[in-house]
């Protein structure tokens, strides 16, 4: 592993075994800038010792070593510019081991904690971890008494103005953090403690501290809630800290004073306050830590991992970037030390032949900082100056320093000043350097903390002294390297904070460098990929800088010129001599033999050297010897397990042998016992079944012929009294009928003849009332007024004439409207009348008297319609006179002056009225329009649909037609649909008669079907009448008996005794060609007369009704026009009148309530044929039901042997006229029954003839069967003996009778539900379904597996439509087809399905059949399947992912970021509404679809590919709504974008489904989002684009950069220019020109073979299945 690609375990490695081999402590060394991942480095190399150097014991110190970084982390650990999780402290971690080399204790060492970002954080820079994540889980039970709140909310914790971490969950991490804390032994109290302390400096940074006015003074708001919230969480006195956090005391020789602060200096003591005690606390976990790593065990040897804050520098760079920097300086001096120094001074001093190499010493630099009158002296010099300011120090600093290479001066600034480090120039500011390296406290507050009442919080400031003593103690006694603390010990509690922080850190680095220097390094160089923080952006210019700054390329300069591994004579000699010859072994010079042995292995003498006491080698070598060494101990161990293997096979053997021939000599004797005993049972049970079945033959025989006879005789009897009752309701009938015709027709004179009086006298009535009016209209003087309203005249005559002409095209509308209606009606009863015929073949005569009822009813409703008829005349005349009369009072009281007056005025508004009433007039007529349209539309589709229909019928047709030559086929079909016999010439030997008998039956069956046609059609008539009467009720009720309506009603009328006409003359037609076809029976032929004579008489009655009519009609029209005549001569001499009556106005109102009316009647009509429709469709699917069971009988038939389909069909025969028999036995007999019954008994007779004749032929045949086959008797007994034996084991079949096999297919498909069989094995009815089928191949039955596969195929193709939205039904039954489909596969005997069976799954397989062609359409079937779950799991994720991708805010931090010019979203949208859905919706919708595929049982690749197609449909979505909204197209949608996909991905890596190809199908939505949020200025990033957005096509690349929309107005929108140059760079592309992606796409589906492990003989059947009728074989 060392030898490969550099990797944080191959270092890991290198140290572990060095240790192991050398016996030498390892260091390594973790540096880099800041941000490149030494943090992550370190701790990946401490998971490798605890995993490869295990306790050897259950202590598990290994984990406790890891638990310690998510510690360190959440107190060390801050987001700063560059690095989310940078280290603001450095840390040595020592790890111990003992000889076994098993991690044994641990023990750390820190540096430099940064105290300032307690109190302090710039911008876009957060605290440390453990405040925010104390905050995010401040809801928590535990902390109430804490007082916390959001991060947002303390001022120490939201300075950086961004309190969240990308794809960094606060409240998780402190559930880690907490756990880690348990690992490590701190209970419960302690680590309350803990939190309480963090809490409290977060109150503390919140105390609010208000200046005096003199300036010089401060003081504390009374009450503030979080000085309370800190003394009470530290358990101190609130009087007291309030006190000292406004004054300080001086101390003097003679007198003690206390002195006020400004408000400036109680914040900096405030600060300097919570610095502090975070800083003890700190050192006290540490401190905790290392006790809980302490071993008592003695170390043997360490490894220590370095993990220091790498190299940084900001805008703004204090001391304690300065202090960082100084580090990084020592530890590339100490690396150029051993990589360059030391390795070319041990090739001198080896004599080795070696040329020096320049390199860069930065031994200047440090002694910038660090030598007498440097940097950190010239720093404690001034702290000791009582007024020291930090401008002092810095001009002494450019006194003294300016001479140096490695510092400068700013040209811009007095108080600051540059050091040249090894990485890079850092500008330091001055301000503060002086107070961070004092680190001061006020005693009065250090005093009031150590009074706490809480027992930590006053251990933490009471032994000061032994902070860091005590955390190296234990690991330096058995180290090599005397390691000291840290930091030095403080002389006295007083002059605690005397020494400077400067001095402090110098000399525990100065610690550092002796303990490296003592060890074998190692070191790890993380490299920045980019200065953005942004994955997969590589900048070389960048990475080669940092390579250079930490010289990397001279370290492979050297490294290649030199020679990395090295050995002494004594090693190489004690590890190598295995390669030895034993020859060698005994010349005594070890260093000879050593040279001899290199020079034999290595043939290139360049790859090593000898030096005066070691062995030097190139990189590689030492691998190369290592490599040599394990074959050689490999090849020794190989050749001592072949023998000792062999030695126990042979023992083995031997055994084995002797106890296979005992097995086989007892079992021989023991198959031959069984095999005569079997032979005498078998005999005794052929004598005793014959002598049984002999004699319950005969008792059947002697039960069935005493049935029979008795049957007959009681049959014979009931029929005859049949008939004579039949006669005699006849006689009765006809009585009856005599009396009532002429009844009715005397009514129907009475009624004629006053219709005709009452007509004549309102006819005279109106004539002698409109001549009055006309007489009274010329007896007054109308010239002059004639003269002045001429113009006015025309436009009234013209207004009415417009509105006459609207209402006479809206009534012809409505005639069409209405004959259109009644044309469908008639097609539907056409259409009903033929289906109904096809059922009633059933049927007999008796029907003829439920007819003739049926007759007199219509007859009595059609006298009611003429009734209600003459009621509606009468109305209409007495309201006509009503308003003649209204009308004639309104003109006599009118005056003549007032006319003449507002005659102007009235000209004026009856031109706006016009108008008015003309606009409303063609919105009712484009309203008209619409209705038409629709009804057109519903018209066409019920035609469609009556096609349909009409081919299903002739298909059914066919089969009836006479004269058809009738084969298997059609047989089947007329046993089934038919109660009369067809008898094929392959049953009868008399092809005569059957011809004859055939002919009879078709007769017979269309005479029944006259009768049952004339039966349906009068009750459709019926049905018609009552629809008709109440619509007309409707339209009375609606319409206030206007003259409109009344005549539309009449039309109506008229139509509908038309379509009544015509349909009676239909069926009179249709019964003299039946009649005169039927001449043979004269008393059928005396029924259709006298059914012909009543329809005569209702046609009569219908002429009189519709002369009635007609009449009517004449004279309303008649009226109409005299009215309007009347009113247009009212209108010319009187306009006031009419205006004032509103005429106009009502007959508008008028209009809208019959297109009202019209447009309620289309809808019911609508509504009514969608039912109709409905109706239909379902019959269709019966009739198509139907003809499946006549083909399924007719390939039963078929695929029988000549023989057997004869013997099936004489048994079909013979069932289905036992039924018939049974059922007429209770219907009424009529002649024709009895010549039938006649017919059916000579049938039976030929039939049972030729039986016989088929029962001899088959004797004959079974005499000459065992001549033929006589020598394999014996086969077939020791078969006969096999079949016996396996029939005691469960062979995993299911044996069900044939009868049982629709209530198979219903129990396991059409009424199964996918949680019946939730808790069992999975795929469960698929399972069940192949044993069946296994056993119709076991027994050999063809027809069986043919007819179970197709019912089973056909259940679930119905299940699937019924069911065809619900995702998780069509998932159960894709898992369950593709199942069926590999046990097809799997047990179908080819050697290409078997290679993963077991044995006894071998045995299973089946014997007799191929169902290859059966494996074809189950795999067409799955597909189907397959399309319609991608259908209905798009159907509902569709409206969810616009809403969840781009819409839902799943970051917070840009939840108020919106483009420029565009407002947010309504609350509606903002994931309250019913509408929006979130990324989390989404997903938890993605995941149920993966769980409910994954109970079913469903292939994982098949989940696979269907997670890939939704992916695919989310990419589409998202992608074409992104290029066709502006507002989205901005950065912070780019970045919510991303973090959902990033999500999405999560989410695939958890289901692990990241291999299914889902990632590739969202690529161009994650390159979309890249694009939003990229910079797009210069040439150089359009060059980026275009790299980068290799998925997306140059229009929509162009496209996006279009719609980008800046977030504010200092971002520039995208140039024209930019766009320009991105098309020109993308010229050479060959992408298809597409902008939207296409969203019916669909990826073909592919079906491994996935065979099962499940044996069938251990499947178990749930007893709530109800599949007792199955049997176990």
């Amino acid at each position: 592993m060392g030898d490969m690609d550099p990797h944080i375990f191959a270092v890991a490695e290198e140290a572990y075994k060095q240790m192991a081999r050398d016996e030498r402590n390892q260091s390594i060394i973790v540096s880099g800038e800041s941000g490149a991942g030494k943090t992550v480095s370190a701790k990946y190399a401490m998971r490798f010792f605890a995993t490869v150097g295990g306790s050897a014991n259950d202590t598990n110190v290994e984990e406790k070593v890891l638990a310690s970084s998510p510690i360190m982390e959440a107190i060390g650990n801050a987001k700063t510019t560059r690095n989310d999780n940078s280290s603001r402290f450095g840390k040595y971690i020592q790890i111990g081991f003992d000889r076994s080399y098993h991690i044994i204790g641990a023990n750390m060492r820190t540096y430099l904690l940064e105290k300032s970002r307690v109190v302090f954080q710039a911008e876009d820079e957060r605290n440390y971890h453990i405040f925010y994540q104390l905050c995010a889980s401040a809801s928590l039970p535990e902390f109430k008494d804490l007082a916390l709140s959001n991060a947002e909310d303390f001022i120490f914790t939201s300075q950086g103005e961004n309190i969240f971490i990308e794809g960094v969950n606060d409240a998780e991490d402190f559930e880690k953090t907490r756990e880690a804390f348990t690992l490590l032994g701190v209970n419960d109290s302690n680590q309350s403690s803990i939190f309480r302390i963090i809490a409290s400096i977060l109150h503390l940074g919140n105390v609010e501290i208000c200046s005096e006015r003199d300036g010089d003074s401060c003081h504390i708001l009374k009450n503030d809630p979080h000085l309370a919230h800190f003394c009470q969480l530290l358990g101190v006195e609130l009087e007291q800290m309030e006190h000292w956090l406004c004054h300080r005391k001086l101390v003097t020789t003679s007198e003690t004073y206390v002195k006020n602060m400004s408000r400036k200096q109680a914040a900096n003591a405030r600060d300097a306050l919570a610095k502090h005690i975070y800083a003890h606390m700190f050192d006290w976990i540490v401190e905790y830590v290392n006790k809980s790593l302490h071993t008592s065990s003695k170390q043997h040897s360490f490894i220590g991992v370095l993990d220091i804050y790498g190299f940084e520098t900001f805008e703004i760079n204090s001391f304690e970037q300065f202090c960082i920097n100084y580090a990084n300086e020592k530890l590339q001096q100490q690396f150029n030390q051993h990589v360059f120094k030391l390795e070319q001074e041990e090739y001198m001093k080896e004599q080795i032949p070696w040329t020096l190499i320049d390199f860069y010493d930065n031994q200047p630099c440090i002694d910038v900082i660090e030598a007498k009158l440097g940097i950190l002296d010239l720093l404690d010099e001034e702290c000791k100056v009582p007024k020291g300011t930090d401008q002092n120090w810095c001009q002494k600093l450019f006194d003294r320093l300016s001479s140096s290479v490695h510092f400068q001066k700013p040209r811009m600034s007095n108080t600051s000043f540059i050091v040249i480090h090894f990485a890079d120039k850092v500008e330091y500011q001055c301000d503060g350097f002086l107070e961070k390296n004092r680190d001061t406290v006020y005693e009065e507050q250090i005093n009031i903390l150590k009074a706490s009442k809480f027992q930590l919080m006053a251990d933490l400031f009471q032994d000061t002294n032994k902070d860091s003593s005590i955390s190296t103690s234990s690991s330096s006694k058995s180290s090599r390297v005397n390691v000291r603390a840290s930091k030095p010990t403080p002389k006295v509690p007083n002059k605690e904070h005397r020494k400077t922080v400067g001095h402090q850190f110098r000399s525990s680095l100065q610690l550092l460098m002796e303990t490296l220097n003592a060890t074998t390094p190692h070191y790890v160089r993380c490299i920045k990929p980019n200065d953005e923080k942004e994955a997969f952006s590589f900048e070389s210019r960048r990475a080669v800088q940092q390579l250079r700054a930490c010289g990397v390329l001279e370290t492979i300069r050297i490294s290649a010129a030199g020679y990395p591994s090295r050995w002494t004579y004594p090693d190489f000699f004690n590890r190598y001599r295995v390669l030895m010859k034993k020859s060698d072994m005994t010349v005594g010079d070890k260093k000879l033999v050593c040279r001899n042995l290199l020079e034999t292995l290595v043939k290139d003498p360049d790859k090593f050297q000898f030096g005066k006491t070691k062995i030097f080698f190139r990189a590689g070598q030492v691998a190369y010897l290592e490599k040599l060494r394990a074959d050689k101990f490999r090849s020794a161990c190989i050749k001592i397990q072949k023998t000792v293997r062999g030695w126990l096979q042979r023992v083995r053997y031997q055994k084995i042998r002797k106890s296979a021939i005992n097995l086989q000599r007892y079992g021989r004797g023991y198959m031959a016992r069984r095999y005569a005993e079997q032979l005498r049972l078998t005999r005794a049970a052929l004598i005793f079944q014959k002598q049984y079945r002999m004699v319950r033959e005969r008792r059947d025989y002697l039960k069935v012929r005493q049935a029979v006879v008795t049957i007959q005789a009681f049959t014979r009897g009931m029929l005859t009294r049949r008939i004579f009752q039949e006669f005699l309701l006849h006689h009765k009938a006809m009585i009856i009928q005599k009396h009532v015709r002429g009844w009715l027709t005397r009514r129907k004179f009475r009624r004629a003849r006053n219709a005709t009086i009452t007509i004549q006298c309102a006819y005279r009535r109106m004539r002698a009332k409109r001549e009055l009016k006309q007489l009274k209209i010329e007896a007054r003087s109308a010239q002059h007024l004639k003269k002045l309203n001429t113009g006015m005249e025309n436009k009234i005559v013209q207004l009415q004439r417009k509105m006459d002409d609207q209402t006479n095209d809206l009534k012809t509308q409505n005639e069409h409207l209405v004959v259109a209606k009644a044309s469908l009606g008639s097609e539907v009863n056409k259409l009903q009348k033929e289906l109904e015929m096809m059922r009633s073949r059933q049927g007999d005569g008796s029907q003829l008297t439920s007819l003739q009822d049926e007759l007199e009813k219509l007859r009595a409703e059609l006298q009611e319609a003429h009734t209600h008829m003459k009621k509606l005349e009468e109305k209409h005349s007495n309201e006509k006179m009503g308003l003649e009369q209204v009308r004639y009072q309104s003109l006599k009281g009118r005056k003549y002056i007032f006319f003449l007056q507002g005659c102007h005025y009235q000209e004026s508004s009856a031109s706006q009225s016009v108008g008015r009433v003309q606009a409303e007039l063609d919105e009712e007529r484009q309203r008209y329009q619409n209705l038409l349209r629709e009804f057109s539309r519903l018209e066409q589709r019920y035609d469609n649909l009556q096609e349909a229909k009409v081919c299903v019928c002739l298909c059914m047709y066919v089969s009836f037609q006479p004269g058809h030559k009738r084969n298997n086929s059609t047989q089947s079909s007329l046993e089934s649909d038919s109660n009369y016999p067809s008898i094929s010439t392959l049953e009868l030997g008399d092809t005569d008669d059957a011809i004859q008998v055939e002919m009879g039956v078709e007769k017979a069956a269309m005479d029944i079907g006259v009768f049952m046609k004339l039966q349906k059609r009068v009750r459709e008539l019926e049905q018609e009448r009552k629809r008709l009467q109440v619509n007309l009720e409707k339209m009375e009720d609606q319409v206030n008996c206007k003259v409109g309506p009344c005549l539309s009603l009449r039309q109506e009328l008229e139509s509908e005794n038309k379509k009544l006409k015509n349909d009676l003359n239909e069926l009179r037609k249709a019964i003299a060609d039946r009649a005169s076809q039927n001449s043979s029976s004269n008393e059928l032929q005396d029924g259709y007369n006298l059914l012909l004579g009543q329809l005569k008489a209702a046609n009569e009655e219908l002429e009189v009704r519709k002369e009635e009519v007609l009449i009517l009609r004449t004279q309303i029209v008649s009226a109409a026009h005299q009215k309007e005549e009347t009113t247009n001569q009212i209108v010319t001499s009187d306009w006031g009148y009419l205006n004032e009556d509103g005429e106009l106005g009502l007959a508008y109102q008028g209009l809208k309530q019959v297109a009202r009316l019209l447009e309620a009647q289309l809808q019911s009509q609508a509504r009514k044929h969608e039912d109709e429709l409905a109706a239909f469709n379902t019959q269709i699917e019966l009739l198509k039901d139907d003809i499946e069971k006549k083909q399924e009988m007719l390939n039963h038939t078929m695929s029988l042997s000549p023989e057997a389909q004869v013997e099936y069909s004489v048994q079909q025969e013979i069932t289905r006229l036992t039924n018939d028999n049974l059922v007429r036995t209770l219907q009424p007999p009529t002649p024709y029954t009895l010549i039938h019954i006649i017919d059916l008994k000579e049938l039976v007779e030929k039939l049972e003839k030729n039986e016989r004749k088929l029962k001899k032929q088959l004797r004959i045949y079974m005499k000459k069967v065992p001549d033929m086959e006589g020598e394999r008797a014996k086969p077939q007994l020791t078969r006969q003996v096999t079949v016996q034996r396996r029939e005691k084991d469960f062979e995993g079949m299911l044996e069900y009778y044939k009868e049982d096999e629709a209530m198979l297919v219903k129990t396991l498909i059409t009424d199964m539900k996918p949680n019946a069989v939730s808790a069992t094995v999975p795929c469960l009815p698929a399972y069940i379904l192949f044993m069946c089928i296994r056993h119709a191949d076991y027994i050999n039955d063809d027809q069986k597996v043919h007819s179970l596969l197709t019912s089973t195929i056909n259940a679930i193709k119905k299940v699937l439509k019924k069911n065809n939205n619900d995702f998780e039904m069509t998932s159960f039954w894709l898992a369950n087809t593709s199942r069926l489909l590999h046990c097809l596969k799997q047990y179908s005997g080819d050697e290409a399905f078997m290679t993963q069976n077991t044995a006894k799954q071998n045995e299973h397989c089946l014997k007799n059949f191929d169902l290859a062609e059966y494996r074809q359409v189950l795999s067409d079937l799955s597909i189907q399947i397959y399309q319609q779950l991608i259908k209905v799991a798009e159907h509902m994720m569709q409206p969810m992912i616009v809403s969840a991708m781009l819409e839902s805010e799943s970051i917070p931090s840009l939840a108020g970021v919106k483009p420029m010019g565009y407002r947010n979203r309504s609350s509606s949208m903002d994931g309250e509404g019913p509408g929006s859905y979130t990324l989390e919706a989404l997903i938890r919708q993605l995941g149920q679809f993966h769980s409910v595929m994954g109970e079913h049982g469903l292939d994982p690749e098949i989940a696979g590919q269907v997670i890939r197609q939704l992916f695919y449909s989310i990419n589409a979505v998202t992608l074409n709504n992104l290029l066709l909204r502006k507002d989205v197209c901005s950065w912070s949608t780019g970045m919510q974008l991303r973090y959902n996909i990033s999500q999405m991905e999560e989410w695939l890596r958890g289901k692990n489904l990241h291999q299914s190809g889902a990632v590739v199908n969202i690529e161009p939505v994650i390159q979309a989002a890249q694009l939003l949020q990229v910079k797009k200025k210069t040439s150089q990033d359009a060059e980026a684009i275009c790299s980068l957005c290799t998925s997306l096509t140059m229009q929509q690349i162009v496209k996006i950069l279009n719609l980008y929309t800046p977030l504010n107005e200092f971002e520039e929108r995208v140039t024209v220019s930019f766009i320009r140059n991105i098309q020109n760079r993308l010229q050479d592309r060959n992408d298809v020109p597409m902008l939207l992606v296409d969203t019916k796409h669909t990826f073909p589906v592919l079906f491994p073979y996935t065979p099962s492990a499940l044996s069938l003989e251990t499947l178990h059947i749930p007893a709530n299945l109800s599949l007792d009728f199955l049997t176990r074989v």
